[in-house]
């Protein structure tokens, strides 16, 4: 039987009185020979296997919590339950434990753990220093006392190109030893120059170290002093008319320069430091890492850990560290988007780990917090694209059905949206999503054209639109049988929407089912309510995927209506009344449009309102006055 399987049994195994009763005896009879000294314990099953791996600062105290099976929450009742023996190890401290506590996680993979599913190592830069003639190589795996590394990448990609770019700036060779030893003459490495030619004698011993201490000055982030270096070695050479030699040191520089431009959110002062966010949604969590190293940005790599739901955030993130690092040297500063539990605990853990000081922070001011929102903002948009995967979309779909009590799973939604400015301009949209995402050739756009209606006029607005698209379907389907008939109407609004939408299928006689979404108290993202017909309006968790997956569909439908909308405007802003105004240009123009509207509104403003528009002086505003009363 697999993990997944095991793990399923054991999740849905009803707890009875009778064996949670046996697994907490079971455990009542270890705690007597325990001692209250630090240390790990690992609970089992009948078929041995690692239910759970805990670190413990008192053993004693922290297994006999477990004897009280009641006071813990289903799935703890359940591990309980299953547990038929326990296993120790004592250790001399509680950080000690939790270094043992991530190794044994990451090793056995417990059932009841938060997993960190991390079995690749780091990719490094090495410099050959033992050698006579070093290279820059990429490498994986055990490091060599007497060569220096640099890094880690987050993957081979963010090494191979970092390698390309080195070699145009520092030409060592990236041969290996048997191949540099035979060589007889130069490669295309060094035709195209990517290298120096050490092997054919091309380049001196002294000029070649020459350039392995300026790439490990590089490497190290001293890049401002070794271009300085640079710079005037690159004068010297003209100077003495060695102009082979300054072009050289030219190429570098740039090259010098080229990297660095690539690396867009470098913070000098920072040094070493890995940038860590972690996001949770319905369930499901991910984790983004960054790593900097001398300030520079190294890549990122992204985790999803198993077994998280309805943990504490703080919980999660403090299990990803543990076992992040278990096999991995941490850099003196990790920055987080928020705090572990344990924290002063996973400092002193880290730090034993490093042979350094380690400290964990979340920075709350300057360029740091950049760097934090950038690893947020990352995890986020990788959780969406995890949840919009189709088996994901299927589950969501089902759960739309269930929560707005349709009969089936939606196979198509519509969701429809307006946007103006005052009233102008009018646009409605409807975009379409499926169990395969959006659906962008099936998006549309309404020019409103009733204008005898109100500026601003949402409720007659989502009427125009929904009566022209309907009246067109059943002109072109009367007898709706083509994949084209939406299952569910998303409409941006509240119970004003909602009565607009159902009057107009009203009258065609149509019946879809149809949600308006509107913005909850102060607005807030995340505190929506959702309106229909037959339930009485209610909001979601906000964590509740599908509460997430239809936010995603209302700002879709946002976006393409306020796109459109724009696309309307700047066509009425480079053809209108205004073009015939001597001394309105485009920009003027576009000012006029912009503060109130229209050209029409722009004809009936009076001098003293034209003039406090941006670029409108007194003698142009009485300009354009005089041109709209003597056109009508």
């Amino acid at each position: 039987m697999g993990e997944k399987e095991k793990i399923s049994q054991n999740t849905r195994r009803d707890v009875v009185g009778p064996t949670l009763t046996k697994g907490a005896e079971t455990i009542k009879r270890a705690v007597k020979t325990l001692s209250s000294s630090p240390g790990v314990y690992r609970m089992i099953d009948d078929t041995e296997a690692i239910l759970y791996v805990g670190k413990a600062r008192n053993l004693k105290r922290r297994v006999a919590a477990y004897t009280r099976p009641k006071k813990h929450p289903l799935r703890i009742q359940r591990m309980i339950a299953a547990t038929k023996k326990l296993e120790f190890i004592e250790t001399h401290t509680e950080a000690e434990a939790l270094l043992l506590e991530s190794n044994l996680i990451k090793r056995l993979k417990p059932l009841y753990n938060i997993l960190l599913r991390d079995d690749k190592s780091f990719p490094y830069i090495r410099l050959t220093t033992s050698s006579l003639w070093p290279q820059l190589i990429k490498h994986r795996g055990t490091q060599n006392a007497g060569e220096e590394y640099y890094g880690p990448f987050a993957s081979a990609g963010a090494v191979n190109r970092t390698l390309a770019a080195l070699q145009r700036a520092f030409p060592l060779r990236d041969c290996s030893d048997s191949v540099f030893g035979g060589r007889t003459r130069t490669c295309l490495q060094y035709q195209i120059k990517r290298c120096s030619g050490p092997c054919v004698g091309k380049i001196s011993e002294h000029d070649y170290k020459t350039i392995v201490e300026d790439a490990r000055q590089f490497l190290s982030g001293k890049t401002r002093k070794l271009q300085e270096i640079l710079s005037i070695r690159m004068q010297e050479a003209s100077e003495n008319l060695d102009f082979e030699e300054a072009a050289s040191l030219r190429d570098r520089i740039h090259a010098l320069t080229q990297i660095q431009a690539r690396q867009d959110i470098n913070i000098t002062s920072l040094g070493d430091a890995d940038v860590i966010a972690l996001e949770t949604l319905g369930g499901l969590s991910c984790v983004q890492v960054f790593f900097f190293r001398n300030g520079q940005n190294f890549g990122n790599r992204t985790y999803f850990p198993s077994r998280t739901s309805n943990q504490k955030k703080e919980d999660i993130i403090s299990a990803f560290l543990g076992q992040f690092y278990a096999n991995k040297t941490p850099p003196p500063l990790i920055m987080l988007n928020l705090l572990p539990s344990e924290k002063i605990l996973l400092e002193e853990a880290l730090t034993f780990r490093a042979n350094r000081k380690v400290a964990l922070h979340k920075p709350a001011r300057g360029p740091r917090v950049t760097l934090v929102k950038r690893a947020t903002d990352n995890a986020r948009e990788e959780l969406a694209r995890r949840l919009s995967h189709s088996e994901n979309q299927e589950k969501i779909l089902a759960q739309i059905a269930k929560i707005f009590q349709l009969h089936t799973s939606p196979k198509r939604i519509e969701v429809y949206d307006n946007s103006h400015i005052s009233g102008a301009n009018p646009v409605g949209a409807m975009i379409v999503a499926t169990s395969e995402g959006f659906a962008k050739s099936s998006y549309r756009k309404f020019n409103i054209k009733n204008n005898r209606m109100s500026p601003g006029d949402d409720y007659a607005m989502i009427k125009e639109v929904i009566t022209r698209r309907f009246k067109r379907a059943l002109r072109e389907d009367p007898s709706q049988t083509s994949k084209n008939w939406p299952d569910l109407l998303l409409i941006d609004g509240g119970k004003g929407q909602l009565r607009a939408v159902t009057q107009v299928l009203d009258d065609l006689r149509l019946r879809i089912p149809i949600v308006a979404i509107s913005k909850g108290p102060d607005r807030n993202a995340g505190r929506e309510q959702f309106h229909t017909e037959s339930q009485t309006s209610f909001i979601m968790k906000p964590d509740d995927p599908v509460l997430y997956y239809l936010q995603r569909l209302r700002d879709e439908a946002h976006r393409f209506a306020i796109g459109s909308h724009k696309l309307r405007r700047q066509k009425k802003i480079t053809k209108s009344l205004l073009d015939q105004i001597d001394g309105v240009g485009s920009s003027r123009k576009k000012a006029l449009l912009n503060h109130f509207g229209s050209a029409k509104a722009v004809g009936e403003a009076g001098e003293t309102d034209l003039a406090t528009v941006r670029g409108i002086s007194n003698s142009l505003a009485k300009k354009i006055y005089d041109f709209f009363h003597a056109t009508r």
